[in-house]
């Protein structure tokens, strides 16, 4: 694959402020616009940045410039100087792949291959799906070093194809021959790919499927939700392509009713269903999740298990405090459609939002649910998210018992 990128990045030293070089000591790998005090020239996307301190002119760190991000500069490397060329990347990749070897033991053959900062590998994705390697790319840092990473991520990965997928900002950009769902290496048969994700079969869209076409970081609670479900009759809100569905169908559950505002979301999940065997009846229901919920306490609807998974609330600081009310609200909302002995699941996808933040306005929600419920566990990334800075953590769940 040749990259329709042809510039040759240039190098920019640049100097920091002095809280802002506090932070780049400490390995935070970002630069905002706002916290540089001296830059030597104007850069382009891709190019190469040198942070000097201000007081001894020491190497501090090395990134890529990006000009069309309020995080000017992602890092790279710290405390000691590196070329950034082909070789520094695949070492990056190798190291990634290795950090998620546990995972190639389990019958699994989705994962996050790269997980962006916390991979040292700052705006930059790769899900695995089978044989099908998706390139997310979030920054245009990336358009002049895409030769230079494709064969170790195909390498390490044994895909036979690698699709690329662009952030809303990237395609706006229009760079020069890259377009979302294009395939940069290799032949896909199909953009339908079928995977294993612990033992059970699921789908994904590779070309026009939400994010790389299906969401990878609940598995670990998939599964365990999986392993509670036999005899039970579960309700999957906010289920998108019916993850903890399947999982629960496939553990022996009797009855499954998954919701989503999308019915096109919730065909994807009874698909998914049929694709598995079980025994257990799957209804599917296009509604608003909230005004399905409160229509259920009106009627008196009772689950032995509850999972509530919904998308981010706060995407951006203003959305915050409507997330917090949104999250108290389905726990209590949740208490109040749990049998007697039942397991209520709870989850949050928000960086902004904090893990105690979080877990006080579900304890809170209960609360006012009147349901005397005792919170049994706390579940945070699974292994293919590894977390590196703090930003970087955005995922958390509860299993509250009755």
């Amino acid at each position: 694959m040749n990259s329709p990128e042809k510039r040759t990045p240039q190098r920019v030293t640049v100097k920091l402020k002095p809280a802002a070089e506090r932070m780049i000591k400490k390995g935070h790998p970002w630069v905002f616009a706002d916290s540089i005090n001296k830059q030597s020239t104007d850069g382009e996307a891709g190019d190469i940045v040198i942070i000097y301190d201000n007081k001894k002119n020491k190497f501090l760190a090395c990134g890529l410039y990006d000009p069309h991000s309020p995080i000017r500069v992602k890092l790279l490397q710290f405390h000691q100087p590196a070329m950034i060329d082909a070789l520094f990347f695949a070492n990056r990749i190798q190291e990634a792949f290795t950090r998620r070897s546990p995972l190639f033991e389990t019958d699994t053959n989705s994962y996050r291959f790269i997980y962006g900062e916390n991979d040292g590998l700052p705006g930059l994705i790769a899900d695995v799906y089978d044989s099908v390697l998706v390139l997310k790319l979030y920054s245009a840092i990336w358009l002049p070093y895409l030769d230079s990473i494709l064969p170790a991520l195909t390498q390490h990965s044994g895909c036979k194809a690698i699709v690329l997928r662009l952030s809303r900002s990237l395609m706006q950009l229009k760079k020069g021959e890259l377009r979302e769902g294009q395939v940069l290496w290799g032949t896909l048969e199909d953009e339908e790919v079928l995977f294993k994700e612990h033992g059970l079969l699921f789908s994904a869209n590779v070309i026009a499927g939400h994010k790389t076409g299906y969401f990878l970081d609940q598995r670990h609670n998939r599964q365990k939700i999986g392993a509670l479900a036999k005899d039970k009759k579960m309700l999957d809100v906010f289920a998108y392509a019916g993850g903890f569905s399947v999982h629960a169908l496939a553990g022996g559950a009797t009855e499954v009713t998954s919701i989503d505002v999308s019915a096109k979301a919730l065909a994807l999940a009874h698909k998914n269903a049929t694709l598995n065997d079980h025994r257990g009846t799957h209804h599917t229901k296009a509604v608003d999740a909230f005004v399905e919920l409160e229509a259920m306490v009106r009627r008196k609807e009772q689950f032995d298990i509850v999972v509530i998974d919904p998308p981010s609330f706060a995407k951006q600081a203003s959305e915050v405090e409507r997330a917090r009310q949104h999250y108290q609200r389905l726990a209590q909302l949740g208490a109040q459609i749990l049998s007697p002995g039942g397991l209520l699941f709870l989850a949050s996808c928000s960086s902004r939002v904090s893990a105690d933040d979080f877990f006080s306005l579900c304890a809170e929600g209960i609360r006012k649910s009147n349901a005397r419920l005792e919170l049994q566990e706390k579940t945070f990334h699974d292994i293919d998210h590894p977390i590196a800075f703090a930003e970087g953590a955005y995922l958390k769940a509860g299993y509250w018992s009755r």
